[in-house]
């Protein structure tokens, strides 16, 4: 072992003691840093997870759009079926409509879907509350949960739809009803955008609503590989004119993934200032240590001890201090993350906020993902602020003359 590397051993954990106070304080410092960097950016990627995950059950992999009504989508089907990478292929329709309960309007998003194969595609189940995909027909909608809220439906009410094709009918001086549907579901994806502003029916009763015969506006694909989406999309507009194209799930809500991503580099940037902070204590004590043992410095360097070994002696506290703090803040974070729920679900016991904790946030347990690309850059980041720390105690000691350091009082 070189003997400046002993010594900055020695210095921070001396004979008798686990470590010296400085090192305590200096290590804690950074221990806090990195265990909150990893989890907050590890409950940062659970809920993007989460979301993207909705947004693929919600949207599907990969959407076949002509801008136009399609009026041969069984063809179309049966051609994007016949692709080894495609799992399922169903058709839809979607518009907006005026929709009143009670004499409150809203303007929602229509879906018409194919309810014999729509669960093959977009599992619908998993987010009807009080029904099931066999309740939806003709006759019946199933309405978003945010929707339903603002409007105070609820299973079993009756709404009024009345759909674009009735302006189309008063230019010709021609009167049509509007369309009374029961409430046979209320849904919830998760998402806002979604479950606020979004309505279900049936495929028929869309194509009615919009006199597309037997026409639709698309078909949605999913993959046997998620992440071949964009691939896919890309291969298949190359190999067909317009107007038909492809969008993935990727391009229809890349405005909301920008925003998570840019959420979890700001916190990143906001939280490695603990990190920093903790880098000023380190350097701090450092000058404060070569300032107190200037004449063990100069008797060094009396005896032969070259100035870069010197002030390897500091350096090497600095970069000590960052692996020791980084491990135990890794631990920690893990530990943390390990009984997140447990502690989650306790708080919101508490202070009585369990059940809010459900409706606004979707999730009944805290998501958390591990992104080995994030543990390494906070690893290192750790490290590195560390040990710059202790470059500029480093090189106060290296300066140090043997002779002016000797008759230091």
């Amino acid at each position: 072992m070189p003997w400046y590397l002993y010594l900055a051993l020695k210095q921070l954990f001396p004979t008798g003691r686990w470590f010296s106070f400085f090192a305590f304080v200096s290590i804690v410092g950074v221990m806090l840093g990195v265990a909150v960097l990893v989890i907050v950016q590890s409950v940062m990627n659970g809920f993007g997870a989460e979301i993207r995950d909705k947004l693929v059950k919600t949207f599907g992999h990969v959407r076949i759009e002509t801008g136009q009504i399609i009026y041969d989508p069984e063809a179309l089907i049966e051609e994007l079926e016949a692709d080894p990478a495609v799992d399922v292929a169903n058709q839809f329709a979607e518009g907006m409509v005026l929709l009143q309960f009670e004499n409150r309007p809203s303007f929602p998003v229509v879906r018409g879907i194919d309810v014999n194969t729509e669960d093959q595609v977009i599992p619908i189940d998993d987010f009807v509350w009080g029904g099931t995909l066999d309740d939806l027909d003709d006759e019946r909608i199933f309405v978003g949960s945010g929707l339903a809220k603002s409007l105070g439906l609820g299973v079993g009410d009756h709404v009024e739809v009345y759909s674009p094709l009735m302006l189309e009918k008063l230019k010709a001086d021609e009167v049509l009803l509007p369309r009374e549907l029961e409430v046979a579901g209320i849904f919830e994806t998760g998402y806002g955008q979604i479950d606020g502003n979004t309505v279900v029916v049936t495929l028929r009763l869309m194509q009615e609503l919009y006199a597309l015969g037997d026409g639709v506006h698309g078909v949605m694909v999913n993959l046997k590989d998620e992440t071949a989406a964009e691939e896919f999309a890309h291969a298949y507009s190359q190999t067909h004119e317009r107007p038909l194209r492809a969008t993935t799930w990727l391009d229809a809500n890349q405005d909301l993934l920008f925003v998570l991503r840019l959420e979890k580099n700001v916190m990143f940037f906001i939280i490695i200032f603990i990190i920093l902070v903790a880098s000023f204590s380190i350097a701090n004590s450092l000058l404060t240590s070569v300032v107190r043992k200037t004449r063990e410095v100069g008797l060094l360097g009396a005896m032969g001890a070259l100035p870069r070994d010197i002030g390897w002696i500091f350096a090497l506290q600095g970069f000590i201090i960052g692996v020791v703090g980084t491990t135990a803040g890794m631990a920690f974070a893990f530990t943390a993350l390990a009984y997140r729920n447990e502690f989650v679900h306790t708080l919101a016991k508490w202070t009585e906020t369990e059940a809010a904790l459900v409706r606004f946030y979707q999730f009944v347990n805290l998501p958390v993902r591990y992104m080995p690309k994030d543990l390494i850059i906070i690893g290192l980041s750790a490290i590195v602020i560390s040990t710059l720390a202790g470059l500029l105690p480093a090189w106060r000691a290296a300066r140090l003359k043997p002779s002016d350091a000797l008759r230091n009082e």
